[in-house]
C-alpha cells in the first residue's frame, strides 16, 4: 500500500473516532444512560483511535509490514456501525434488533482487525523481532518484553467482543452474560493494556528517556492478568478484589514510570500534559475501585470510577499521544497552536474533574457543568485535529 493510501486509511479511522467523541460527550450532557455513554466512548472513540494507530505501529514494532492492506477498509464500517448500534440500542434510541446487528457487526470488524494483524505477525507473535535499530539497541529488552503483551490485548479484544455480541444475540454467553464483563475486557484488557504495552515503546522515545525496568516488569503482567480476574469476579467477590488490586498496581506503576521519565527529560511537548493528567485520573480511579471493594458499588462511585477511567486514563492519554503524531503548532490555520491544544485539554480534564466532584458530593449542577465543559473540550479537540489532518493531506 502506498504511503498516501495508508495515510488516508488512518485519517478515516480518526475522523470516525472524533465523531464518536463528540457524540459521547453530547449524549452524556443530555443525560444518556451510563452504559450507552460507555459504549460511545470506549467502542466509538478510544478503540477506533487504537485501531488507526495499531495498523501502522504494531507491524513496525514487530519488524513487519501490514500483510492485509484492505483490512482497514473492511473493518471500519463494521466497527463504526457496531459501536453506533450497540450504544443506540442500549440507550433505547434504536430497537433491540439493531443492537444485535451492531454487536454482530462489531464482532466481525474485530475479527478482520485481529486476523489481519495476526497474519501480519505470523512467525513473530511473541515480538522477539522488535524492529529496533542499532542506535536504540539498549531499548531492545524492554521493547521485546512489551511486544509480548500486544497479542494478549488482541485476545482480550476477541473475547470481549464475543461477550458483547453474545449479550445481544443467541450466541452462547460467557459465564452469565453480565454485560459489564465485556466492558472491562475491552476497556482494561484491550485499551489499557495496549496503552501500557505500546506506551513503554512509544513514550520513552518521545521523552528521550528510559522507563525503570523494574516497573516495566511489574506493570505489564499485572495489567495483563488484572482484567481477566475483574471480568470473572464481577459484580463482587475475592477474584474481583484481586483483579482490581492488580489493575491498580499496573496503572500506578505506569504513571510512576511516565512521571520518572518526564522529570528526567528536558522535553516539554504539549502532548505530555494530557498523558500525565490521564494517568493521574487513572490513579484516582484505581483508588475509587479499591474503595468500592471495601464499601460496595455505590452508584456515584461507580459512575465516577467509569468516567475517570474512560475519559481520564484512556481518553486524555489518547489525546496526548495524538498530539505527538499531529503537533498542533505545525497547523497553518487559525487556532492551530499549543495554546489551543492546552485549552482543549483544560476543557476535557477540567470538565472531568468538575463532574466527578459533582458525582461524589451529590451536587447535580456540578455534574451538568462538568459535562458541558467536557463537551466544549471534545468539540475543540475534534475541530483542531480535523484541521491538522486536513492540513497534512493538502500540504
Amino acid at each position: 500500500m502506498s504511503v498516501p493510501a495508508a495515510t488516508r486509511r488512518v485519517h478515516r479511522e480518526l475522523h470516525v473516532a472524533l465523531a464518536f467523541l463528540v457524540a459521547w460527550q453530547v449524549a452524556a450532557l443530555l443525560g444518556a444512560p451510563r452504559d450507552a455513554a460507555v459504549w460511545l466512548g470506549l467502542l466509538g472513540f478510544v478503540l477506533h483511535v487504537l485501531f488507526a494507530k495499531a495498523y501502522t505501529l504494531v507491524p513496525s514494532y514487530f519488524a513487519r509490514r501490514l500483510a492485509v492492506p484492505w483490512a482497514p477498509t473492511v473493518q471500519l464500517p463494521l466497527t463504526a456501525l457496531g459501536a453506533a448500534g450497540v450504544a443506540g440500542a442500549t440507550a433505547g434510541w434504536l430497537p433491540r434488533w439493531l443492537g444485535a446487528v451492531g454487536a454482530t457487526a462489531w464482532l466481525l470488524g474485530v475479527l478482520v482487525f485481529v486476523g489481519s494483524l495476526a497474519w501480519t505477525l505470523r512467525g513473530n507473535l511473541t515480538g522477539a523481532e522488535t524492529g529496533t535499530g542499532e542506535p536504540n539497541a539498549d531499548r531492545r529488552p524492554v521493547d521485546r518484553f512489551a511486544n509480548a503483551f500486544v497479542p494478549v490485548a488482541g485476545a482480550y479484544l476477541l473475547v470481549g467482543s464475543y461477550a458483547l455480541a453474545a449479550s445481544w444475540t443467541p450466541l452462547p454467553v460467557l459465564l452469565d452474560g453480565f454485560v459489564p464483563r465485556a466492558a472491562h475486557l475491552l476497556g482494561a484488557g484491550t485499551a489499557a493494556l495496549l496503552v501500557f504495552a505500546v506506551g513503554f515503546r512509544l513514550l520513552p522515545r518521545f521523552l528521550v528517556a528510559h522507563p525503570p525496568r523494574a516497573l516495566v516488569a511489574v506493570v505489564l503482567p499485572a495489567g495483563a492478568l488484572g482484567p481477566a480476574l475483574i471480568a470473572a469476579g464481577l459484580p463482587h467477590g475475592p477474584w474481583l478484589d484481586l483483579g482490581g488490586a492488580l489493575e491498580a498496581t499496573a496503572v500506578v506503576g505506569f504513571a510512576l514510570a511516565f512521571g520518572w521519565q518526564f522529570v528526567r527529560s528536558d522535553r516539554r511537548r504539549v502532548g505530555f500534559y494530557p498523558v500525565g493528567l490521564g494517568l493521574l485520573a487513572g490513579v484516582v480511579a484505581a483508588g475509587l475501585g479499591l474503595t468500592m471493594a471495601a464499601v460496595g458499588p455505590l452508584p456515584a462511585l461507580v459512575r465516577a470510577h467509569a468516567n475517570l477511567n474512560l475519559l481520564g486514563l484512556l481518553g486524555l492519554t489518547v489525546v496526548g499521544v495524538t498530539y505527538q503524531f499531529y503537533p498542533p503548532a505545525v497547523g497553518q490555520f487559525p487556532g492551530a497552536s499549543d495554546r489551543t491544544a492546552l485549552a482543549v485539554v483544560g476543557g476535557l480534564a477540567g470538565g472531568l474533574l468538575v463532574e466527578v466532584l459533582g458525582l461524589l458530593t451529590g451536587v447535580a449542577p456540578l455534574v451538568t457543568a462538568g459535562r458541558a465543559l467536557a463537551t466544549l473540550g471534545a468539540v475543540g479537540y475534534a475541530l483542531l485535529l480535523t484541521g491538522l489532518l486536513w492540513r497534512l493531506r493538502h500540504r
